[in-house]
């Protein structure tokens, strides 16, 4: 099958499409009812995709232009089990002028890519249950992961069961200090 002629093009993110990319952060945020959870800042992108050991990596969907119509946000992850790594897709948005072109698809080929030419054995998300673009999802050939239950620790608990690291070294019943 032959690309559209408006088909964008993936690459990885430059630092000039961080603004372009924190916007569609903030884009996907309003989208999934919680722009008031959003926080992401130029900054925090800046440093966490181009910083001196960068964690996240990024790929942008671009059109004729050059202008990012769509972002894919990713880390690695590793399984125990199988004993490589994998990746972990953070974030994928494409705009709604661009939905259609197959960026959405491109991006996620890009993804599939990078693992199958590095030997990793999984490509891995989280969709919020709603979300119409399960659709999309299943016809790539993604399959619902359903015996895993995610948690989450933040804010007060992660806090306070942070306050309890070293409390393995005390014997117990022993007050701190």
């Amino acid at each position: 099958m032959t690309p559209a002629v408006d088909a964008p093009t993936i690459r990885p993110a430059r630092v000039t499409d961080v603004p372009a990319i924190v916007a569609m952060v903030h884009e996907l945020a309003e989208y999934e009812q919680a722009p008031d959870e959003c926080h992401l800042t130029g900054e925090q992108l800046h440093a966490a995709l181009f910083g001196p050991a960068p964690a996240l990596f990024g790929h942008v969907a671009v059109d004729a232009t050059d202008t990012p119509v769509g972002f894919a946000l990713w880390f690695l992850n590793f399984s125990t089990w199988a004993g490589v790594h994998g990746i972990h897709l953070e974030d994928l948005y494409v705009r709604p002028a661009a939905r259609g072109t197959g960026a959405g698809r491109q991006l996620l080929a890009t993804l599939a890519a990078i693992c199958v030419e590095r030997g990793y054995q999984r490509l891995e998300w989280w969709m919020i249950h709603w979300n119409p673009a399960a659709e999309f999802y299943r016809a790539v050939g993604a399959v619902q992961m359903t015996e895993w239950v995610p948690y989450r620790l933040s804010g007060a608990a992660l806090r306070a069961l942070a306050g309890r690291a070293g409390d393995g070294d005390r014997p117990a019943g022993r007050p701190r200090g």
